[in-house]
């Protein structure tokens, strides 16, 4: 595992304390939302409203991710991937899809350490485990609920419903794209950046190819 040289010690501490503080004023801000949504979650699914995943964190250490439900897991559906049209996504879960409502209960991984507000997108075992070892750099920080990766495919479910292989096309180009993007936010990380990051995030502003070198 390369183990993340770019960040400083001084860095690190100031992005763990962002994460906690922020977490906390989150929880307490939307703590309402979240179980309001649990709830129509729970109505709309007829299961658990709460929607837990392994995914891999940082230095590849498991954890449990936490999102709102918003698609029925008693549907026979032979894909990995997510598209705008996916007949799994119930209708209360189209809306926190849109609004990200789904991904609030994020900020417990946040608090908990398994997560930070900026980061690459933690992903599946499977998915993880294709990594080139060069590429296992992306593991030496925490995974991000946002970053440059996510904001440039934050239309990304809209983009694999327009191709004739969604798994394909997101394994051997959205994937790859989102790898080399992540490495370069480890080379060039700036906590002012994360900042920027956060606020492109809440106003709903994308990263386009020009971007990409960060020049924001």
């Amino acid at each position: 595992m390369k183990k993340n040289v770019n960040i400083s010690l001084y860095d690190r501490i100031l992005k763990r304390s962002f994460d906690i503080l922020f977490s906390l004023v989150g929880l307490s801000l939307t703590g309402i939302i979240i179980i309001i949504s649990y709830i129509i979650a729970t109505i709309d699914t007829k299961e658990n409203g709460f929607f837990t995943q392994e995914r891999v964190g940082k230095d590849g250490k498991r954890f449990k991710v936490i999102k709102i439900k918003t698609m029925k897991s008693n549907i026979n559906f032979n894909t990995t991937v997510t598209t705008k049209s996916d007949p799994r996504i119930t209708k209360s879960g189209e809306i926190f899809r849109k609004l990200k409502i789904d991904e609030l209960p994020q900020l417990i991984n946040v608090l908990k350490g398994d997560m930070s507000f900026v980061g690459p997108r933690p992903d599946v075992p499977e998915i993880m485990e294709t990594l080139k070892e060069e590429d296992k750099v992306i593991l030496s920080v925490r995974p991000g609920i946002t970053g440059p990766a996510t904001l440039k495919y934050r239309e990304e479910e809209k983009i694999l419903a327009q191709v004739d292989d969604p798994e394909k096309y997101n394994e051997e180009v959205i994937f790859l794209d989102k790898v080399e993007i992540n490495k370069k936010y480890i080379r060039e990380y700036s906590f002012i950046k994360d900042i920027k990051y956060i606020f492109r995030t809440v106003f709903n502003h994308e990263i386009n190819d020009e971007e990409r070198g960060f020049k924001i």
